[in-house]
């Protein structure tokens, strides 16, 4: 669990510091929005990452986000909904760019983005690990850049298990 944890602060710490080397020409910036996190195979079915667990390429996740934008003079809603494929490391992620009246950095409570975002798994490209374990998660840590209007949605890992406990990996418990 913290191997997952610590694999996707990096790929979020990463992907925040590229984001503040980028340079805009207008003082409020359109939001860019990005949505990403991990699928593994849960080896020994306990819910966890351990040392046999492997995170799984080619898993088809559904990325369902929905953002309220305030404008001087009206309120919208903005639904975004997508699949995504994870890369040979495990990860998916949606890149939501230039999106206009989404202040997402701001400090202010009513200026702010107000969001929810929630990932589920579609399916596995893995026949030996194909039994959804966590299939849908909306647990989430965010980071915001007020520089660039740069928000960072990172999802709690999803995961599948084999459909037979391997007992000589993982002892009886």
């Amino acid at each position: 669990m913290k191997q997952k944890l610590i694999m996707l602060m990096l790929l979020l710490q990463l992907l925040f510091l590229n984001s503040l080397s980028l340079t805009h020409s207008s003082l409020k910036p359109n939001a860019t929005i990005t949505v990403m996190g991990l699928v593994y195979c849960d080896v020994c079915s306990n819910n966890s990452f351990s040392k046999h667990s492997y995170f799984i390429p080619g898993v088809e996740v559904r990325i369902i986000c929905r953002f309220n934008a305030a404008s001087s003079r009206t309120r919208e809603m903005i639904t975004f909904s997508a699949n995504r494929t994870t890369n040979e490391l495990g990860l998916y992620k949606l890149d939501i760019t230039s999106l206009e009246g989404v202040t997402c950095a701001e400090e202010a409570e009513k200026a702010s983005l107000m969001a929810s975002c929630q990932a589920s798994l579609i399916g596995s490209s893995l026949d030996s690990c194909n039994v959804p374990g966590y299939k849908t998660t909306t647990d989430q840590v965010v980071f915001k850049s007020k520089r660039s209007n740069l928000c960072v949605y990172g999802f709690t890992a999803l995961n599948f298990k084999p459909l037979k406990k391997n007992l000589d990996l993982c002892g009886k418990q």
